[in-house]
Formats: structure tokens, sequence, C-alpha cells
């Protein structure tokens, strides 16, 4: 069975400066995501910044967000490491604490070989009882899960998933053939209908932070057999997906959501604020597809 199938969001996490979380603003973002048509949840994901928090208050987000979501919708926990013992912990916390699903990026940093990928995911796989899905994105980890260690590491029985973000439809074609068992997400905003046309099942999405509808209705368009309509929203929304990543994720979401009203605070450092540049790009992108700026 699926975690999931259409739109899960790779949700930001506010900020209140570089040692607090915005508790109060996190619960308006979570509701905002109960009230829309967001099909699943991913806290502290890349998106999340979970790189900038002591475990304690990592595991605190996750608390809360499940918490917060009591049980209306699927809520996946970031929890990867490049070190396995590590990543096996905050996995045992997370299923505690309630998260449905798991959401692990391969090594980063010290990376490893594909051997390597395998022993780390059958360690964190053996320890944990809920569903696991595998995260490559190799323009943030220097590494590349190659579509033949997905199929080995299909065989393993918490493995359900990747989120592929390398960018080769090629390459997640391939990871289709090799493991028809293996729910596939595109990892990248611009790839939701191409991915989903070799068989994928839906999308962790940044763009969902603040277009959770139309990211929604782009899978559930698809996924029904309207294919053009599933086209014709994923071209539309290119512009602002393509200004969301002019620098890098979470900078821009963060900033955009700020000028929704959203008030989520800065990015911790080493992000920063945007360039003044691109906050005027990013702003005509918003403005030009019709959201209102309340800055």
């Amino acid at each position: 069975m699926s975690l999931f199938k259409g739109s899960g969001v790779a949700l930001i996490t506010p900020f209140k400066d570089e040692e607090n979380v915005d508790f109060e603003a996190l619960g308006r973002l979570v509701d905002f995501h109960l009230e829309h048509k967001t099909d699943a949840i991913i806290v502290c994901g890349t998106t999340g910044e979970p790189s900038t928090m002591p475990d304690d208050e990592h595991l605190e987000v996750i608390r809360f967000v499940i918490d917060r979501v009591a049980g209306r919708k699927p809520v996946i926990a970031g929890v990867g490491s490049n070190h396995t013992k590590h990543a096996i912990y905050l996995s045992k916390k997370a299923q505690e604490l309630g998260a449905d699903g798991l959401l692990h990026v391969t090594p980063y940093y010290n990376k490893t070989t594909q051997k390597g990928l395998i022993e780390h995911f059958k360690e964190i796989n053996d320890a944990v009882s809920i569903p696991i899905i595998v995260y490559n994105v190799p323009s943030r980890t220097g590494l590349n899960l190659l579509p033949e260690t997905m199929n080995e590491l299909s065989k393993l029985a918490n493995i359900k998933a990747i989120k592929e973000a390398s960018g080769n439809i090629t390459q997640v074609a391939e990871i289709a053939m090799l493991c028809p068992e293996i729910d596939i997400y595109s990892g990248n905003d611009d790839q939701i209908v191409p991915v989903l046309s070799v068989g994928g099942i839906g999308v962790i999405s940044v763009l969902a932070n603040i277009l959770p509808d139309e990211t929604h209705d782009i899978v559930e368009y698809f996924l029904n057999g309207e294919i053009e309509k599933a086209r014709e929203l994923q071209l539309k929304l290119l512009p602002i997906i393509k200004a969301l990543f002019i620098e890098v994720n979470p900078i821009p979401v963060k900033e955009a959501m700020n000028m929704m009203g959203f008030n989520v605070g800065k990015p911790r450092l080493p992000l920063t604020s945007m360039t003044e540049k691109n906050r005027e790009i990013l702003k005509k992108a918003l403005v030009d597809y019709g959201i209102s700026i309340k800055e």
C-alpha cells in the first residue's frame, strides 16, 4: 500500500531566529495544508532545514507536526544522515513519535559506494517497521543511487518508495522498469508530469508550500487520465517553479511565503536572504501568476 498518491509538501520550518523554531507559525502552516489538497506532509526534509537543527529540536519539530496533523494526512519524517548509526537513532525516534513513514537521503559529503548504499539502507531497514522513502538527490549529495542499486534495496521489507531528484528521466524509467513494486515520487517540481509518465504516483514538492491545490491537481489530472490538463498546468507553473529555485532551496520559497503573508522568518545560516535582484524576479513571477503580495 502506498504512503500517498498526489502531492506531498516538503514543508518549510519557520524560524524566529537562529536558535528558535516558530511553532505558532508552524501550526498555521500545518493547518493550511490540512485545509487544502496536500496529500501528505514531509517534515524536516531538505526544505525544512534539518541540517541546522540539533537532534532535540529536529525531533520536537517532527513531534509537533505529527500531533498537529493527528492522523488526518500521512506525516513522513526526514531523518536522513551521512552516519548510519545516527540515521538509525533518528528513525527509531520518529517511529516512536508516530511518523507514518521516513524519508532518507543518501549519505552526503563522505558519500559511499553503491555497496555502501545497500549496507546503509539495510541497517536502517532492519531497525524500523514503517515505510522508508529513499531520497536520491545527486546535486546535493554528490552521489547518485543507480537503478540497479534501487533494485537491490527494493528487496528490503520497509523500502517502499523513492524520491527521485536526479533530473534524469531515463534513470527514473529504469527504476520503474526494474522495481515495479516501488513507488516513485518526483523530487523536481518541473518534472512532475514526466515522472508520472513513466510510472510515478506523485511528487514531494517545494512548490506545494505556496500552491498546494495546483500541485495536487497536476497529479490528480494525470492519474485520472486528463493528461492534457496535467501538461497545461505543469507548463503554466514553470515560471514560478523556476523562480523558486533561482537561489538555493529553501531561500526563495521562504521569501515567497513571507511576501504572501505567512511570516515564516529567514533561513538559518549558512543560507541567507535573497539578493534584491532575485527577489524582484521572484516577486514578478508570483504577481504574474496572480498571487497577492501582502508585504
